[in-house]
């Protein structure tokens, strides 16, 4: 590998947004801080108002803390302010409920960026979390599996197939923050642009356009997964295919007669898989049936809602965001 030692001495900053992190985050920088590498490596956390004891944690760690009032938080700027406080030649964003799964995650994915020249960005898999939810955990391992089984690099080769092909201009647009490598170099002339949602793929889709690639790393994989309430889940994915809206133009459904239909699509295809599963019972079977039932439910006319977005009036903007909107409350601490 390059010699990444630049005139500062440090070759990675870690960034870690943080708000009441609980003990998740505990586990998450002894993860960090127990990594074997090569590497040498900087912690910043940005914290967003937390009212737990985060703050008292992060302080007994070699961290560099930094503390912003919760309506300064931005999924972009937020990620900007961290990595501005650091020297890294690379830059890695992690999330406070992303857990390093091995001990050479750090160094599996900064190698991975050096493999060519033109990638700025990394992005490693997601493993599900042991009590993961059935239906996530299956979502989440066939989603990284569609990357590869190796590192994989992505550019755009196919301006026409790119134009084209909704799915293609997914597939390289897509990179996660939870888990991410930017190099720095890349990240100081085209930092994350401040919005609610996607900002890191926003970001790859336009170094992608500008002839830059990615990397996929699945071996620099974190634990991450979440149990949400339904509740939650509902304006998560409101939030969701607001962003994909915006990045894509892409809705889930465009009239809202068709949200019992693409609902009932994705009910079905539940049903199907979750009758092949030999490890578990018929009752919990039926349970998983209803959990479907209820959260595709949210999730098409959440999404109904959120795709469609940019057309609805202020105020009703102003309403979505303060009644569903996760994000508006997460800025509004």
């Amino acid at each position: 590998m390059e010699d990444l030692k630049n005139k500062n001495g440090m070759d990675v900053t870690i960034v870690i947004p943080t708000k009441n992190g609980g003990t998740l985050l505990k586990k998450v920088l002894d993860a960090v801080f127990d990594q074997k590498t090569t590497y040498t490596f900087e912690v910043v956390c940005v914290d967003s108002g937390s009212s737990d004891r985060t703050i008292n944690l992060i302080r007994q760690y070699h961290i560099r803390l930094y503390q912003i009032p919760a309506d300064a938080f931005g999924h972009g700027k937020t990620r900007n302010f961290g990595a501005s406080k650091g020297t890294g030649t690379y830059i890695v964003f992690l999330t406070q409920d992303a857990l390093p799964a091995h001990e050479r995650w750090l160094q599996n994915l900064v190698d991975a960026m050096q493999a060519d020249p033109a990638i700025v960005g990394g992005f490693g898999i997601h493993y599900p979390y042991p009590d993961c939810n059935l239906i996530d955990k299956r979502d989440i391992t066939a989603h990284f599996q569609g990357f590869g089984q190796d590192n994989t690099i992505y550019c755009l080769d196919d301006w026409d197939r790119y134009h084209a092909e909704e799915g293609y201009r997914h597939l390289l647009a897509y990179f996660s923050d939870n888990n991410a490598c930017l190099k720095r170099e890349a990240w100081e002339k085209y930092p994350y642009e401040d919005v609610d949602f996607a900002e890191d793929q926003i970001w790859m889709r336009k170094m992608m356009e500008l002839g830059y690639k990615k990397v996929y790393c699945p071996h620099a994989p974190v634990y991450h997964s979440h149990n949400y309430k339904l509740a939650s889940y509902f304006g998560r994915y409101f939030d969701e295919y607001r962003g994909l809206y915006e990045l894509h133009a892409y809705r889930i459904v465009k009239k809202w007669w068709l949200v019992l239909p693409g609902a009932f699509y994705c009910i079905l295809a539940d049903f199907k898989y979750l009758m092949q599963l030999d490890e578990i019972g018929r009752r919990e079977k039926i349970f998983w049936q209803c959990y479907s039932v209820r959260r595709n439910l949210c999730r098409f006319i959440a999404g109904y809602l959120g795709g469609g977005y940019h057309a609805y009036s202020r105020p009703v903007q102003t309403w979505l965001d303060r009644h569903i909107s996760q994000q508006y409350r997460q800025r509004r601490g």
